[in-house]
């Protein structure tokens, strides 16, 4: 019986705040469909620099029937969107034209109706990539370590740039998504213009914090690895569990 009036009362709250709410309640108490962002992130990490080969990558991300599949000559990307066009994602991979290995990857979901309450900005945007950086970009003499980190993160800025446009021309869509990605790595890098000391705290785990003028706040995080810079922003709504690797779950 105590079960069964504890029912009653969620179903009765759950009726009160879609008559509060309206329209976005509705939103919000539909089921999610597929891809979830834990799936479209695998196909992320199971992607490996240096290692992985683009036969791998396309038996990685091939388009389903939510995805399309657009490549270059060393750009392949799966992007998807749902939520009649309010949620978009990609996986991007660039190549080392070489050697035919993965020199670049990206990951990026942009919400404008993910599953959170009571939060502002309800938007939220994830963006992941790790990438090889160039050798005269890390050796190169700088004053301090500060300034060597706001250069590799430039380079960070000046790759994804150059890969979307590779792959973005019959995809709208992906040039939407890049201008995304272009507008926070240019806030970031602003702020650490501004105030260089910043930079030290790319590599601690909460990263640095920033604001942005469409998703309110923010927090990029970058790690350099021998040759490898790996890099996690996340904004808006997102970047409330930003060193939660598993969130959002939606």
């Amino acid at each position: 019986m105590q079960n069964h009036n504890s029912k009653f009362k969620i179903y009765v709250f759950s009726f009160l705040l879609l008559v509060l709410c309206g329209c976005s309640m509705v939103e919000y108490l539909t089921p999610e469909k597929p891809p979830y962002n834990e799936q479209i992130s695998e196909c992320y990490n199971q992607i490996k620099l240096k290692t992985s080969t683009s036969a791998d990558v396309l038996g990685i991300i091939r388009g389903s029937e939510n995805e399309l599949l657009s490549q270059s000559k060393s750009v392949i990307v799966s992007s998807g969107q749902k939520k009649a066009g309010y949620k978009n994602w990609f996986n991007m991979v660039a190549f080392d034209e070489n050697e035919s290995t993965v020199r670049r990857k990206y990951l990026l979901i942009a919400d404008e109706k993910p599953k959170v309450l009571f939060v502002e900005p309800r938007e939220g945007l994830i963006f992941n990539c790790e990438m090889v950086i160039e050798s005269d970009v890390l050796n190169k003499p700088y004053s301090n370590e500060n300034a060597r980190r706001i250069a590799i993160l430039k380079q960070v800025q000046e790759n994804a740039n150059k890969d979307v446009d590779d792959v973005s021309k019959d995809n709208k869509a992906i040039a939407i998504c890049g201008m995304l990605i272009n507008q926070a790595l240019e806030t970031v890098l602003l702020n650490l213009d501004e105030s260089p000391a910043l930079a030290a705290r790319l590599n601690e785990p909460n990263g640095v914090e920033f604001e942005h003028t469409s998703f309110n706040k923010g927090k990029i995080q970058m790690v350099v690895t021998d040759d490898v810079a790996a890099v996690k922003m996340k904004l808006g709504s997102f970047a409330r569990h930003f060193e939660d690797p598993n969130s959002p779950k939606n």
